[in-house]
Protein backbone atom coordinates (compact mmCIF):
# COMPACT_ATOMS: atom_id res chain seq x y z
CA UNK A 1 0.00 0.00 0.00
CA UNK A 2 1.23 3.33 -1.05
CA UNK A 3 2.21 5.55 2.22
CA UNK A 4 0.19 8.84 1.85
CA UNK A 5 2.53 12.26 2.76
CA UNK A 6 -0.44 15.09 1.85
CA UNK A 7 -3.47 14.62 3.13
CA UNK A 8 -6.49 17.77 3.46
CA UNK A 9 -9.86 17.26 4.69
CA UNK A 10 -12.20 19.97 3.84
CA UNK A 11 -9.23 22.13 4.49
CA UNK A 12 -10.44 25.77 4.41
CA UNK A 13 -8.96 29.39 4.07
CA UNK A 14 -10.50 33.05 4.80
CA UNK A 15 -10.16 36.49 4.94
CA UNK A 16 -13.05 38.04 6.48
CA UNK A 17 -15.80 36.97 3.96
CA UNK A 18 -13.73 36.05 1.17
CA UNK A 19 -13.14 31.99 1.08
CA UNK A 20 -9.87 31.65 -1.06
CA UNK A 21 -9.80 27.87 -0.11
CA UNK A 22 -13.38 26.18 0.54
CA UNK A 23 -12.80 23.09 1.85
CA UNK A 24 -10.63 21.34 -0.45
CA UNK A 25 -9.88 17.18 0.56
CA UNK A 26 -7.13 14.78 -1.69
CA UNK A 27 -4.16 13.19 -0.33
CA UNK A 28 -0.71 12.57 -2.23
CA UNK A 29 1.32 9.09 -2.23
CA UNK A 30 4.93 9.17 -1.67
CA UNK A 31 6.68 9.46 -4.73
CA UNK A 32 3.56 10.75 -6.78
CA UNK A 33 4.37 13.55 -9.17
CA UNK A 34 0.69 15.21 -8.29
CA UNK A 35 -0.31 18.70 -10.42
CA UNK A 36 -2.70 21.09 -8.66
CA UNK A 37 -3.65 23.39 -11.39
CA UNK A 38 -5.90 26.35 -11.85
CA UNK A 39 -6.19 29.83 -13.33
CA UNK A 40 -4.98 32.51 -11.96
CA UNK A 41 -6.87 33.42 -8.59
CA UNK A 42 -8.19 29.77 -8.15
CA UNK A 43 -6.80 29.66 -4.41
CA UNK A 44 -3.68 27.48 -5.72
CA UNK A 45 -0.95 30.03 -3.95
CA UNK A 46 -3.22 30.62 -1.17
CA UNK A 47 -3.62 26.79 -0.58
CA UNK A 48 0.17 25.68 -0.93
CA UNK A 49 1.08 28.06 1.77
CA UNK A 50 -0.95 26.42 4.04
CA UNK A 51 0.38 22.98 2.83
CA UNK A 52 4.06 24.54 3.37
CA UNK A 53 3.07 25.76 7.21
CA UNK A 54 3.09 29.21 5.75
CA UNK A 55 0.04 30.13 6.62
CA UNK A 56 -2.52 28.56 9.22
CA UNK A 57 -5.58 27.46 7.80
CA UNK A 58 -9.48 28.76 8.80
CA UNK A 59 -10.80 25.16 9.39
CA UNK A 60 -10.60 21.95 8.19
CA UNK A 61 -7.45 19.45 8.80
CA UNK A 62 -4.22 18.31 7.01
CA UNK A 63 -1.13 16.28 8.11
CA UNK A 64 2.04 16.81 5.74
CA UNK A 65 4.91 14.64 5.81
CA UNK A 66 3.26 12.73 8.77
CA UNK A 67 3.02 16.18 10.70
CA UNK A 68 -0.18 18.19 11.51
CA UNK A 69 -0.44 21.63 9.90
CA UNK A 70 -1.43 23.24 13.10
CA UNK A 71 1.06 21.92 15.44
CA UNK A 72 3.62 20.64 13.29
CA UNK A 73 5.16 23.63 11.15
CA UNK A 74 8.42 23.25 12.14
CA UNK A 75 8.55 19.32 11.23
CA UNK A 76 7.00 20.35 7.87
CA UNK A 77 9.13 22.85 6.76
CA UNK A 78 12.19 20.55 7.46
CA UNK A 79 10.91 17.90 5.33
CA UNK A 80 10.24 19.73 2.61
CA UNK A 81 11.32 21.85 -0.37
CA UNK A 82 9.89 24.36 -2.32
CA UNK A 83 11.26 26.33 -5.32
CA UNK A 84 8.96 29.87 -6.74
CA UNK A 85 9.11 31.21 -10.45
CA UNK A 86 9.65 34.39 -8.74
CA UNK A 87 12.44 33.88 -5.97
CA UNK A 88 14.63 30.65 -5.30
CA UNK A 89 18.31 31.69 -5.75
CA UNK A 90 20.23 34.81 -4.54
CA UNK A 91 21.52 36.19 -7.99
CA UNK A 92 24.23 38.00 -6.61
CA UNK A 93 25.75 35.03 -4.98
CA UNK A 94 27.75 32.63 -7.32
CA UNK A 95 26.59 29.14 -8.26
CA UNK A 96 28.46 27.44 -5.14
CA UNK A 97 27.43 30.20 -2.63
CA UNK A 98 23.86 29.48 -3.15
CA UNK A 99 24.35 26.00 -2.56
CA UNK A 100 26.58 26.14 0.89
CA UNK A 101 23.75 28.71 1.66
CA UNK A 102 21.01 27.03 1.20
CA UNK A 103 22.45 23.48 2.75
CA UNK A 104 23.15 25.52 5.79
CA UNK A 105 19.69 26.67 5.99
CA UNK A 106 18.23 23.11 5.77
CA UNK A 107 20.54 21.87 8.31
CA UNK A 108 23.14 19.94 6.59
CA UNK A 109 26.80 19.47 8.17
CA UNK A 110 29.64 21.13 6.52
CA UNK A 111 30.96 17.78 5.08
CA UNK A 112 27.51 16.78 3.81
CA UNK A 113 27.39 20.56 2.00
CA UNK A 114 30.95 19.84 0.47
CA UNK A 115 29.60 16.24 -0.61
CA UNK A 116 26.30 17.29 -1.90
CA UNK A 117 27.65 20.26 -3.95
CA UNK A 118 30.63 18.42 -5.74
CA UNK A 119 27.58 15.78 -6.27
CA UNK A 120 25.21 18.83 -7.23
CA UNK A 121 27.44 20.74 -9.75
CA UNK A 122 29.00 17.22 -11.46
CA UNK A 123 25.80 15.78 -12.23
CA UNK A 124 23.72 19.32 -13.92
CA UNK A 125 28.04 19.89 -15.59
CA UNK A 126 28.10 23.05 -14.01
CA UNK A 127 31.84 22.91 -13.35
CA UNK A 128 32.69 25.92 -15.39
CA UNK A 129 29.91 28.32 -13.90
CA UNK A 130 30.54 27.06 -10.00
CA UNK A 131 31.99 30.44 -9.35
CA UNK A 132 29.92 32.82 -11.93
CA UNK A 133 26.88 34.62 -10.00
CA UNK A 134 24.02 32.85 -10.75
CA UNK A 135 22.35 36.43 -12.51
CA UNK A 136 24.53 35.51 -15.20
CA UNK A 137 23.42 32.31 -16.14
CA UNK A 138 20.59 31.30 -19.07
CA UNK A 139 17.11 31.30 -16.72
CA UNK A 140 16.85 27.52 -17.92
CA UNK A 141 20.33 26.86 -15.88
CA UNK A 142 18.79 29.11 -12.98
CA UNK A 143 15.82 26.65 -12.99
CA UNK A 144 17.59 23.72 -13.34
CA UNK A 145 19.73 24.76 -10.18
CA UNK A 146 17.04 26.29 -8.08
CA UNK A 147 15.35 22.67 -8.35
CA UNK A 148 18.35 20.75 -7.32
CA UNK A 149 19.23 23.12 -4.66
CA UNK A 150 15.27 22.62 -3.13
CA UNK A 151 15.84 18.83 -2.77
CA UNK A 152 19.40 19.21 -1.93
CA UNK A 153 17.94 18.16 1.93
CA UNK A 154 16.69 15.17 0.58
CA UNK A 155 13.17 16.11 1.60
CA UNK A 156 9.94 14.30 1.29
CA UNK A 157 8.21 16.45 -0.27
CA UNK A 158 9.34 19.24 -3.17
CA UNK A 159 6.69 21.98 -3.53
CA UNK A 160 7.32 23.63 -7.22
CA UNK A 161 5.35 26.70 -7.87
CA UNK A 162 5.10 27.57 -11.45
CA UNK A 163 8.72 26.21 -11.81
CA UNK A 164 8.97 26.60 -15.86
CA UNK A 165 7.49 30.04 -16.25
CA UNK A 166 9.52 31.58 -19.18
CA UNK A 167 11.57 29.01 -20.33
CA UNK A 168 11.75 27.52 -23.46
CA UNK A 169 10.07 24.04 -24.50
CA UNK A 170 13.26 22.24 -24.58
CA UNK A 171 15.02 23.64 -21.58
CA UNK A 172 11.16 22.57 -19.79
CA UNK A 173 11.32 19.04 -21.05
CA UNK A 174 14.92 18.91 -19.35
CA UNK A 175 13.45 19.96 -15.83
CA UNK A 176 11.00 17.57 -16.17
CA UNK A 177 14.03 14.80 -16.71
CA UNK A 178 14.48 16.14 -13.41
CA UNK A 179 11.17 15.81 -11.87
CA UNK A 180 10.90 12.31 -13.00
CA UNK A 181 14.26 11.40 -11.56
CA UNK A 182 13.32 13.03 -8.35
CA UNK A 183 9.88 11.24 -8.50
CA UNK A 184 12.23 7.94 -8.83
CA UNK A 185 13.71 8.31 -5.80
CA UNK A 186 10.94 8.70 -3.54
CA UNK A 187 10.23 12.49 -3.45
CA UNK A 188 7.11 13.30 -3.93
CA UNK A 189 6.44 16.12 -6.27
CA UNK A 190 3.50 18.73 -5.70
CA UNK A 191 3.53 21.00 -8.82
CA UNK A 192 1.46 24.15 -9.97
CA UNK A 193 1.80 25.30 -14.04
CA UNK A 194 -0.37 26.95 -16.10
CA UNK A 195 1.37 25.27 -18.88
CA UNK A 196 -1.56 22.49 -19.82
CA UNK A 197 1.23 20.24 -21.54
CA UNK A 198 2.86 20.03 -18.19
CA UNK A 199 -0.19 18.13 -16.96
CA UNK A 200 0.17 15.48 -18.74
CA UNK A 201 3.49 14.77 -17.33
CA UNK A 202 1.63 14.33 -13.67
CA UNK A 203 0.86 10.99 -12.33
CA UNK A 204 -3.02 12.90 -11.28
CA UNK A 205 -4.41 15.96 -11.97
CA UNK A 206 -6.40 18.43 -9.48
CA UNK A 207 -8.24 21.15 -11.03
CA UNK A 208 -9.25 24.31 -8.83
CA UNK A 209 -11.85 26.59 -9.40
CA UNK A 210 -12.98 29.64 -7.30
CA UNK A 211 -11.30 27.87 -4.30
CA UNK A 212 -12.62 24.70 -4.95
CA UNK A 213 -11.40 21.59 -6.36
CA UNK A 214 -14.06 20.39 -9.46
CA UNK A 215 -11.77 17.20 -11.24
CA UNK A 216 -9.34 15.09 -9.45
CA UNK A 217 -7.79 12.01 -11.75
CA UNK A 218 -4.90 10.96 -14.15
CA UNK A 219 -4.66 12.98 -17.28
CA UNK A 220 -6.04 10.24 -19.39
CA UNK A 221 -9.03 9.94 -17.15
CA UNK A 222 -9.81 13.55 -16.96
CA UNK A 223 -9.84 13.68 -20.88
CA UNK A 224 -12.38 10.91 -21.45
CA UNK A 225 -14.71 12.52 -18.53
CA UNK A 226 -14.97 15.82 -20.81
CA UNK A 227 -14.24 13.68 -23.72
CA UNK A 228 -11.72 16.53 -24.67
CA UNK A 229 -8.50 15.73 -26.63
CA UNK A 230 -6.16 17.44 -24.50
CA UNK A 231 -5.54 19.41 -20.94
CA UNK A 232 -6.17 22.39 -22.37
CA UNK A 233 -9.84 21.32 -23.31
CA UNK A 234 -10.03 19.84 -19.90
CA UNK A 235 -9.14 23.29 -18.56
CA UNK A 236 -10.98 25.22 -20.82
CA UNK A 237 -13.92 23.42 -19.78
CA UNK A 238 -13.90 23.68 -15.82
CA UNK A 239 -12.82 27.25 -15.74
CA UNK A 240 -15.09 28.53 -18.37
CA UNK A 241 -17.83 29.96 -15.86
CA UNK A 242 -14.97 30.73 -13.17
CA UNK A 243 -16.47 33.92 -11.08
CA UNK A 244 -12.71 35.29 -9.96
CA UNK A 245 -10.47 37.61 -11.08
CA UNK A 246 -6.99 36.98 -11.53
CA UNK A 247 -6.27 39.21 -8.53
CA UNK A 248 -7.65 37.23 -5.99
CA UNK A 249 -6.16 34.24 -3.66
Amino acid sequence: MQEIVIKTEQLTKRFGDFTAVDGISFSVGAGEIFGFLGANGAGKTTAMRMLCGLSAPSSGAATIAGFDIYTGTEGIKRNIGYMSQKFSLYEDLTVLENIRLFGGIYGLRDRQIKDKSEELIGSLGMGREAKKLVGSLPLGWKQKLAFSVAILHTPRIVFLDEPTGGVDPVTRRQFWDLIYAAAASGITIFVTTHYMDEAEYCGRVSMMVDGVIKALDTPSQLKQQFAAGSMDEVFFELARNSKRKADQA
